[in-house]
């Protein structure tokens, strides 16, 4: 990689120079392909407790059946014909949720280039991250970078707007789709609009940040300012001569950490070393917000906003899902199993149990298996200062559901006391767990359905339903799924620590080895 990149680079005549990579870059190019750039390293903690830090609302089916990350790589999906879109989007997310992540591409059939960020650095590292990926293909593409986590009611206004925007790309522009407010919102950033460029498009003024309420009505009134949807098109050099002018430290971590990058397996990683160098900082501050300072000479670079008009919604809180789905005649939204009786305007979530709502008005009711979330829609901003109390109290329910998936399958903490702990736990055919041991604690497992493959010391045998094991504390083991059906156990966990981190991994497929 490291010398497909600085070929890449010769070939254009870069010197290192970030104001002349910026003048070459900006020059009109031929018809480019269009490659969809999807962020999914947030963690959307406004959305708690169905949002957990391990296990983050773009994974979750928030508004439909799908996944809200299923749902983004399926948008660019029939794009108009006139342009030629990449079918392997380049999709940057974090470790933690890398398998997750490409589980969720497979039921979705799609093939995807997954980059695993080695730690978290905001959106403006993610983007310049696959912006670098992309120029090693020998073709400077039209990214079209989309947050994980967002709704989209009409998916054929969205491709519109894009290929609006991808024409201002085409010929070195640094576009951006504005959304045009439909009321006064505290919860967005705004863009001011500049001279009208075409009919509909125009020069971006500047970028304002989350204004009061009192000023959201005058920008609201004024027509001038649309809420910023942080969808971005731009072609790749385009994107990373910006970053090396803007934010040098920024271009030369990145570009490192790709040029020493590696594969494993379906992930591509990049150098970790070199990463951690890059500054964190979103798209937004580390480029749009300087983009007047941004061009060759001090010249002003140009940026354009183009309107999107589709149904957009961040999903930024439960107030904003119950805003996006459909209401009764009283203004309620129900999910899962919920009953209303004499209540108005109020958005109620069930992951099992029943939730009544009587009398009920403007609240939020958010059941999971370990969690209940009642608010005032009025105040949902406030959850995340809650889930750092959480936090701070080193409360569980912050990271983890309970049901953790792990990418042989998932376990189920069902029961648990001070020297106990019992788990369900299902391996997907052909998956196994790692090769590990215990310190603090001994394992009692029971089949209840489908066959085990048990590595207990030197032992390896079969376990069929309604047969059991017991592994003693100290002793190296494995559990494994040689079947074609998921296999389920039930482990009943004894000792004087039953933590996760007492684990110690010898051999494990995934690459989770201590």
């Amino acid at each position: 990689m490291v010398n497909a990149y600085r070929d890449e680079a010769e070939q254009d005549g870069s010197t290192g120079d970030g104001a002349d990579r910026l003048a070459q870059a900006v020059a009109p190019a031929a018809c480019l392909s269009i490659a969809p750039v999807i962020l999914a390293g947030g963690s959307g903690t406004r959305l708690w407790p169905l949002s957990r830090e391990h296990y983050p609302k773009q994974l979750i089916d928030v508004i439909g059946t799908h996944s809200l990350l299923q749902d983004t790589v399926r948008r660019m999906e029939g794009f108009p014909v006139q342009w030629t879109v990449r079918p392997a989007p380049i999709i940057v997310c974090g470790d933690e949720h890398r398998f997750v992540t490409a589980e969720q591409l497979r039921e979705s059939g799609v093939t995807a280039h997954l980059v695993v960020e080695p730690a978290r650095r905001d959106t403006a590292p993610a983007l310049t991250l696959a912006a670098a990926l992309a120029v090693l293909d020998g073709e400077d593409a039209i990214l079209v970078a989309m947050p994980a986590d967002h709704a989209m009611l009409d998916t054929a206004a969205f491709q519109q707007a894009v290929a609006r925007a991808a024409v201002h790309a085409q010929r070195g522009a640094m576009a951006t789709l504005g959304v045009p407010p439909t009321r006064p919102d505290t919860a967005f950033g705004y863009i001011r609009l500049g001279a009208e460029i075409d009919e509909g498009a125009y020069r971006i003024d500047r970028f304002v940040e989350k204004p009061a309420l009192e000023l959201a009505a005058q920008y609201v009134a004024s027509g001038a300012y649309w809420w910023n949807s942080g969808i971005f098109v731009v072609r790749a050099s385009v994107w990373l001569a910006l970053v090396e002018r803007l934010q040098p430290a920024m271009a030369e971590a990145c570009r490192a950490a790709v040029a020493d990058g590696k594969a494993d397996g379906p992930f591509f990683r990049p150098q970790p070393e070199a990463f951690g160098r890059a500054p964190s900082d979103s798209i937004d501050y580390a480029v749009m917000e300087r983009l007047g300072i941004a061009g060759p000479a001090g010249e002003p670079f140009e940026g354009v906003v183009v309107p999107l008009v589709a149904g957009w919604s961040d999903l930024g809180s439960w107030d904003a899902v119950w805003d996006a789905l459909d209401k009764d005649a009283a203004g309620n939204v129900a999910r899962g199993r919920v009953l209303f009786e004499g209540a108005t305007s109020s958005y109620a979530h069930s992951e099992g149990r029943l939730v009544a709502c009587v009398g009920t008005s403007n609240i939020v009711v958010v059941e999971t298996a370990d969690a209940v979330l009642v608010a005032d829609r009025a105040h949902v901003q406030d959850v995340k200062g809650l889930v750092a109390r959480i936090k701070a109290q080193h409360s569980p329910e912050a990271d983890e559901h309970r049901k953790v998936r792990r990418p042989w399958g998932f376990y189920d903490s069902i029961d648990h006391g001070d020297r106990f702990q019992v788990k369900r736990i299902v391996v997907d055919p052909g998956c196994r767990l790692s090769l590990q041991l215990h310190h603090h604690r001994a394992e009692h497992w029971v089949v209840v359905r489908g066959t085990a493959m048990v590595t207990r010391g030197e032992e390896r045998f079969l376990l069929s339903e309604n047969e059991s094991t017991f592994i003693p504390l100290g002793v190296r083991h494995r559990l494994e799924n040689p079947g074609k059906v998921p296999l389920e156990i039930i482990e009943v966990q004894s000792g004087s620590y039953l933590g996760e981190d007492d684990i110690v991994r010898f051999d494990d497929t995934y690459g989770r080895c201590n």
